[in-house]
């Protein structure tokens, strides 16, 4: 297996994790600020990869990713 070949799956699971832990968290308007914002935050990488891995070129690959990783 090529390194970093997994991080579709190792995004989805991340994903998941954030939705319980969001799911967890006590109903009080401070929670439920974060969590939106958690929730938000927290899934966007794995929809963002996936965006990446449909790029035209290389260079598109790598602006993409960079915009993961922000």
């Amino acid at each position: 297996m090529m390194k970093g070949s997994n991080i579709s799956d190792r995004l989805v699971q991340f994903s998941v994790r954030i939705i319980r832990l969001v799911h967890s968290l006590r109903s009080d308007p401070v929670n439920k600020h974060i969590s939106h914002q958690l929730l938000r935050s927290g899934t966007s990488p794995g929809a963002n990869y996936e965006e990446a891995r449909g790029a035209e070129s290389t260079l598109d690959f790598i602006h993409k990713l960079k915009v993961v990783l922000k």
